[in-house]
């Protein structure tokens, strides 16, 4: 019986994969990876070039992604019957061999690896490996440190109702906002209404190639792909020059 092996691929920069995931993917002979229908998939981009040449690939198409609303009955059927389908054929191929499966960032902060874990778990032998989250390869593009001595940080879902937003926004001194996207005109709304707008940035493919970093305001509300990162740095207590925070 194999195994599935979850490879953090960290927030692009195929530099910053982990020692343990590139060793992992290197030696597969199995790869499985999320793409967007017609899509290669940002997954296996990242891994361009790392894998073995008698590598079979497993491309798990989304039946769905920003076309229904991601609370709509629609989307959250396709969406479970899509990872049930998936966890079955990944179960069926452990039984002969071992299978890596890609995910960007970390697989538990906010990986789709996560509901196929949920269904795996108890039935076949999973190992996680973690990797850099997304957000943390975007706070470090922006030459800043996203937070000072005690200053208390939260990340936020874009997803959310703009009053939700507005509410824990205005409760925290550093934030990031995740998977923005459509989502960014009331993201914009909920930061002016608690004062914040004027400090956020955008940082979209956070350490990749094409990487965009842009002040907040500066940008139309709807050039901003769904993974691209809200963020606003705190700006708490700071240590005093020669002495230690």
């Amino acid at each position: 019986m194999g195994r599935i092996i979850c490879a953090g691929l960290g927030p692009g920069d195929p530099d910053l994969i982990s020692v343990k995931s590139d060793r992992a993917i290197r030696g597969a002979s199995d790869i499985a990876y999320f793409r967007k229908a017609g899509r290669a998939g940002q997954a296996r981009r990242i891994v361009e070039g790392m894998l073995s040449p008698q590598v079979t690939e497993h491309a798990m198409e989304y039946p769905v992604t920003t076309e229904l609303p991601f609370d709509s009955p629609g989307y959250i059927t396709a969406l479970a019957d899509f990872y049930d389908d998936w966890a079955s054929r990944l179960l069926e191929l452990t039984k002969t061999r071992d299978i890596v499966v890609l995910c960007e960032g970390d697989p538990f902060f906010y990986g789709s690896f996560m509901h196929l874990y949920t269904r795996l778990l108890g039935k076949v032998e999973v190992e996680v490996i973690p990797g850099i989250p997304g957000m943390v390869g975007c706070w470090t593009a922006t030459g800043e440190p996203i937070t000072w001595g005690d200053d208390v940080l939260t990340v936020l879902a874009g997803t959310l109702p703009e009053e939700e937003l507005a509410r824990h926004m205005a409760a925290t001194d550093a934030l990031v906002v995740m998977k923005t996207g459509r989502n960014l005109p009331k993201i914009k709304r909920a930061l002016a209404a608690v004062g914040k707008l004027e400090a956020a940035w955008l940082v979209e493919r956070g350490t990749m190639p094409d990487q965009r970093l842009a002040q907040l305001t500066e940008v139309e509300e709807n050039d901003c792909p769904y993974f691209a990162i809200v963020l606003v740095h705190g700006q708490g207590r700071r240590p005093e020059k020669g002495t230690p925070e």
